[in-house]
């Protein structure tokens, strides 16, 4: 039932993200009086299809990865009868034709822009990140920080909550230079610039740990070991560790505090530790090996894969937010922008070495992810949703022949030149452009096995 449950979770994101696009460049084909022929969510044989009074051709196909939008005209101009050439695509004035093809990444960047206007409309909050730990050696003592001190701003730009920390962190992975750090300790309204140099930053980590590599522990009360998730393919799933179970000792050690135990766990990497745990009113008894994960100071310490069920919080160590319509809209109009850039950036970095190719993913992991988020919560699965959106815009606006940015390169030349690409050329593209792309889904599939 869950690989049932997965499946139909991914079909669903993935049939919505591709319809979205799909529809993007119908209705300026359309608009643009193209006569569209077929609409198709998915490839190979068509298992439903249904027509309009248009005559354009509706299908559901067998294979859920992708889909088109087939035109008139799109590749045969010259077989088409004269009385309807008027419909055909490749008559189409090149600026028209650019509409067409930039209107299905434009189209998912919208998704992006109206599902975090819901999110921001019905509200956000988030912990304020104030420093507990700082590690040895770490960025953090370089640069000075001290446990009390509250993370205002990374490099100028605000941080208010621990995600907003997080993605300013993101940001800066495969760096080199100096990390600026804004900090102001409570109870002053006096805040404090502090620096570290930072060296091609966490590049070459598969899943980077940001606050780790940046050497601090955010403040959060004490409470329970009470485990919230479990990662899967983890030492703690390999174990029997599932979300819900209390941690009540490790090798006969109690643990009443979670930072007790992630404190015993980082100290005993590649290390068979006895656990005792209650689950449904039983107790049991399970053998964990933390995985050994050297961090940005050097450090080697355990991992074992799990996250804690959310605390409590103090409410005077929460943010929230509450906007209106056009504020709520401008923000998500900023977020996605935002977004759109750190992707950019991401591939730039990931081409240039500055980020490790183990960091790109694949279906299995989207699955994983979605299946994840709509497990935690309809808002959550509306944030992911939305960041896979601009990811799919972005990535199909790359100058890459067979992708809608390829397209556009040649309609761009032709724009440019007066004339368009010789044909030759073209087909030359589209096969370097293949070559490419299936070399990316291969590394991709290829990543998501290796992690599993």
């Amino acid at each position: 039932m869950d690989i049932l449950y997965t499946i139909l979770i991914t079909l669903a994101t993935l049939a919505l993200l591709v319809a979205i696009h799909e529809y993007g460049h119908f209705w300026v084909a359309r608009r643009c009086g193209v006569h569209v022929l077929r609409f198709s969510i998915g490839f190979g044989k068509a298992l439903y299809t249904w027509r309009d009074r248009r005559g354009t051709e509706y299908c559901i196909a067998a294979i859920p990865l992708g889909g088109y939008v087939k035109m008139l005209g799109e590749h045969t101009a010259d077989d088409i009868p004269a009385e309807q050439l008027d419909g055909a695509f490749d008559r189409k004035p090149v600026l028209q034709r650019i509409a067409i093809v930039s209107a299905g990444p434009l189209a998912n960047l919208a998704l992006a822009v109206v599902a975090y206007w819901f999110l921001y409309l019905s509200g956000e909050s988030g912990y304020v990140p104030i420093v507990d730990r700082v590690e040895p050696e770490s960025v953090a003592e370089l640069a000075g920080l001290q446990p009390g001190e509250e993370i205002v701003a990374v490099d100028g730009v605000e941080t208010p909550t621990w995600q907003a920390l997080n993605f300013r962190l993101l940001d800066r992975i495969g760096d080199t230079g100096t990390l600026r750090l804004s900090v102001k300790y409570p109870g002053t309204d006096l805040i404090t610039e502090k620096e570290a140099p930072i060296d091609h930053w966490l590049y070459a980590q598969e899943k980077p740990d940001l606050l780790g590599g940046l050497g601090v522990r955010l403040y959060t009360p004490d409470f329970e070991p009470l485990i919230g998730e479990v990662l899967p393919g983890s030492p703690a799933a390999s174990a029997g560790l599932k979300a819900g179970d209390l941690l009540l000792s490790a090798d006969g050690i109690a643990m009443p505090l979670w930072n007790d135990w992630v404190d015993y766990v980082r100290a005993r990497p590649g290390q068979t530790v006895e656990l005792e745990v209650a689950r449904d009113g039983q107790r049991l008894v399970l053998y964990v090996v933390p995985k050994l994960t050297v961090i940005e100071s050097g450090e080697q310490i355990g991992r074992v894969g799990v996250g804690v069920a959310p605390p409590e919080m103090p409410e005077e160590l929460i943010r929230r937010y509450q906007r209106g319509p056009l504020e709520a809209l401008g923000a998500a109009v900023v977020r996605t922008g935002e977004l759109t850039v750190f992707t950019l950036e991401s591939i730039y970095k990931m081409l240039t070495g500055l980020i490790s190719p183990k960091n790109l993913s694949g279906p299995i992991t989207i699955a994983q992810v979605a299946t994840a988020s709509a497990e935690s919560g309809f808002e959550s699965y509306i944030g992911f949703l939305a960041l896979l959106s601009v990811s799919l815009g972005v990535l199909n606006l790359l100058p890459i022949p067979v992708l809608d940015g390829g397209h556009l390169l040649f309609y761009t030349v032709e724009l440019l030149a007066g004339r368009p690409v010789p044909e030759k050329i073209q087909a030359l593209g589209y096969q370097m452009g293949l070559f490419l792309v299936l070399g990316i889904m291969v590394l991709a599939l290829y990543n998501d096995i290796a992690r599993l």
